[in-house]
């Protein structure tokens, strides 16, 4: 048997074959310290960003550093205030009552229904229209708490505080045309007949074909696109993206020209007088009017316009849509569908119209006695 052979190591040599390779120089940060060094980093940009986000509180009107209060308002049920203008002849002695909702970017003086109506009509048919701040314009309280139903609530209850009676009629334009299908929804029994006019559509309302509201959706501009897309799916974000300088907000918002047809540049000189008046209808604060009109309006609904019915089946009252068919803000499009959809709105289609068509002469006129007694009667655009 051969002998096995022996060697020693020395210390050393064991302490070089056990070292490990060197490394190269370049520094490194313990994990932990990573860690931290991120979370340092995202709460800095979070403290950044949530002033970004967050909206400033509503200057309330009648508070110690909001405007004051000279409007007539009524105490809703839950403590707001909701203010308010009256036009026509008196109360105690008109045959039509009309509730009045304005549209986006306005307020109680831009009742165009009662402006724009002839005297001799106003008088002939005995015509009252009330018209109120919504909700954060003008010098009705803000509505934090704002609802696709809320808003019709407010409209029963500031009828039911002017007594009105068990009866009355409801107008709306643009912004303010579509919660007249609120009122439809939530107090039809209320209505002695509907005027839609112009009345903003949301593109997420499920009855519309897909490819349909996806056409409509993207014949805005891009701008308007992202104002909109932005308010229904992270309304969380409509302060900032319509209060930031990198990219353009909303064209409605900015007041850009863009959006207007050509009848209704033609007919814009007949909204100067908005000067006298124009500074009130934000004075609150803008999140809290602008921007929650665009959460709301085209947000996630409640229930579909289409899928209502006939409050008037046995032909009490009316229910009348009136839409231009070179509006640029509301696609006709979409109009058209919904009309379809619902045989028994009387539609009213006016070619060569843009959105601002009730300024046109003798308009208001037409549609108001359409709305009252059936006669159809519109001038040519």
């Amino acid at each position: 048997m051969a002998a096995g052979v022996s060697r020693k190591i020395s210390a050393a040599s064991a302490r070089a074959h056990t070292r490990r390779p060197k490394q190269g120089t370049q520094f490194q940060l313990p994990s932990g310290i990573f860690k931290k060094t991120l979370v340092v980093i995202f709460m800095g940009i979070m403290a950044w960003a949530y002033p970004a986000v967050r909206p400033p509180p509503p200057r309330v009107c009648g508070s110690a550093d909001g405007p004051p209060v000279t409007a007539p308002r009524i105490k809703l049920s839950d403590g707001r205030y909701l203010a308010y203008k009256e036009y026509g002849v008196p109360r105690d002695r008109a045959k039509y009552k009309i509730v009045f909702v304005h549209g986006f970017d306005c307020c109680r003086h831009d009742a165009v229904v009662a402006t724009r109506l002839s005297p001799d009509i106003v008088e002939g048919l005995g015509v009252y229209v009330v018209s109120f701040d919504r909700p954060g314009y003008g010098q009705s309280d803000p509505n934090p708490k704002r609802t696709v139903k809320s808003m019709a609530l407010d409209i029963e209850e500031l009828a039911d505080q002017l007594g009105l009676g068990s009866k009355f009629y409801v107008s709306g334009f643009s912004m303010g045309g579509q919660v007249i299908w609120t009122c439809l929804k939530y107090i039809p029994h209320r209505l002695a007949g509907a005027m839609l006019v112009a009345p903003v559509v949301n593109y997420w309302w499920p009855c519309f074909p897909a490819n349909l509201s996806k056409e409509a959706y993207y014949q805005q501009f891009p701008r308007d696109r992202w104002a909109l897309g932005i308010a229904h799916y992270a309304p969380w974000l409509a302060y900032w993206w319509n209060t930031q300088k990198w990219f353009p907000s909303s064209s409605v918002i900015t007041h850009s020209s863009a959006v207007l047809s050509r009848q209704d540049l033609e007919l814009m000189p007949r909204l100067s007088s908005r000067k006298e008046y124009e500074a009130q209808v934000r004075q609150q604060g803008e999140f809290e009017s602008l921007h929650r009109d665009l959460m709301i309006s085209f947000g996630t609904w409640e229930f579909d316009p289409v899928d209502l019915e006939n409050p008037f089946p046995n032909n009490e009252g009316s229910v009348d849509l009136w839409q231009g068919d070179e509006d640029i803000l509301v696609p006709v499009t979409l109009q058209r569908y919904i009309a379809q959809r619902l045989p028994w709105i009387n539609y009213h289609e006016l070619p060569g119209a843009g959105h601002m068509f009730p300024f046109a002469d003798g308009m208001v006129d037409a549609i108001v006695k359409a709305l009252l007694i059936g006669e159809n009667s519109a001038p040519q655009i």
